[in-house]
């Protein structure tokens, strides 16, 4: 009698899932089924179907707990592993063999008192890790963090932008030249020298009038916030030193952690293991890391404001620019209408009082 007539006649199908060959990611799927009291995985795909993927007995077969919703793991003896949501027919096969005790997590989750006691101790204990090991954890992780991961993740995000929102900038050269001669003159006065910074000019596109830092030390300046600046060169070198000091202070990098961090905390509340820290690292860590909190921006404001001090260059040109966001673009709120730099009414007069106590200061020494 033929493989398949043998197993239709004596299988018990337990489950529906996909299954994982061993040590591979690749999916298959298939189903789980008590096949003359082995457990056996089956191919449901068209052209293998009922294919035999794994089986073996119960005692070298691992079954995960029963966690809320996350996907039973049923872990062979070749370590392939087979994956199903059908948590109740999983629990219903162990109970047929008096292996119904559910995982402890899932027994605090059916009992309301308890999952309720259990949800309130969850939230505090993400809530202080948010608060206190968090910032932490991300102080330490700036401090270790090798150059080369700026690197990879400013040519990752640069390239992001290129492909999807930037386009080739139409500037004359004459302008481009004139901007980069007068930029480089304040970041030979940033940490690291003029060496550290590279200037890309980029078509803004739908970005609009902007300028911003990837955490490597590339700055991106837009064709249109040049246009909105007119002939205020000096406003466009402010906003660049602006951009300098979120370098300097490795606000991108605190940014990345931050938000992967919070993910992980996500993760470890709903119970999804899947790949969201890893696509914040690598795919959406660098467009995360350039909207940055109050304190940032405003320390950012301060470094340009000294920059250009030490430059022999307006301090205070940098108002100016806040001066266009509430004229020209009519931004009058306490939040800008460009994400990556909130706050311009405030923001303004702060960088005018700074630059006057840095003048201050310089007449009394």
């Amino acid at each position: 009698m033929p493989m398949g007539s043998t197993l239709a006649s004596d299988e018990t199908t337990i489950a529906t899932g996909v299954w994982h060959p061993p040590h591979s990611s690749r999916e298959v799927v298939a189903r789980l089924a008590d096949i003359g009291g082995s457990l056996t995985v089956l191919s449901d795909e068209d052209d293998e179907k009922d294919k035999r993927l794994a089986w073996g007995i119960r005692s070298d077969i691992e079954i995960s707990p029963r966690v809320g919703s996350i996907p039973r793991r049923i872990v062979f003896g070749n370590e392939s592993v087979f994956e199903t949501r059908d948590n109740d027919a999983i629990d219903a096969y162990l109970e047929s063999r008096g292996e119904g005790r559910s995982g402890f997590v899932h027994r605090l989750e059916i009992v309301r008192p308890r999952m309720i006691a259990f949800a309130v101790a969850t939230i505090l204990l993400a809530s202080t890790i948010y608060h206190y090991a968090l910032p932490a954890l991300v102080e330490v992780a700036v401090l270790v963090t090798p150059p080369v991961v700026p690197e990879i993740m400013s040519v990752g995000t640069l390239k992001t932008l290129d492909q999807t929102a930037l386009g080739p900038s139409k500037l004359s050269d004459a302008k481009r030249k004139d901007i980069s001669d007068q930029f480089e003159k304040v970041a030979a006065r940033a940490e690291g020298g003029a060496g550290r910074y590279k200037l890309n000019f980029r078509d803004g596109g739908v970005i609009g009038p902007n300028a911003f830092a990837l955490p490597d030390g590339n700055l991106v300046l837009t064709d249109q916030l040049v246009d909105l600046a007119g002939e205020d060169t000096e406003m466009i070198i402010a906003v660049l030193g602006h951009e300098i000091g979120h370098v300097e202070y490795k606000h991108s990098l605190r940014q990345l952690y931050r938000a992967a961090g919070v993910a992980g905390l996500v993760m470890l509340i709903a119970g999804d293991v899947g790949s969201g820290v890893q696509d914040v690292l690598t795919q959406g860590g660098g467009l995360l890391a350039l909207s940055y909190s109050r304190s940032a921006e405003a320390q950012a404001d301060r470094r340009s404001v000294e920059l250009m001090q030490t430059a022999g260059m307006d301090p205070t040109a940098l108002s100016r620019f806040f001066d266009l966001l509430e004229t020209k673009l009519n931004d009058h709120s306490d939040t800008s209408m460009l994400s990556t730099h909130p706050g311009t009414p405030e923001r303004k007069q702060a960088i005018l009082d700074y630059a006057k106590e840095l003048r201050d200061k310089k007449l009394q020494s």
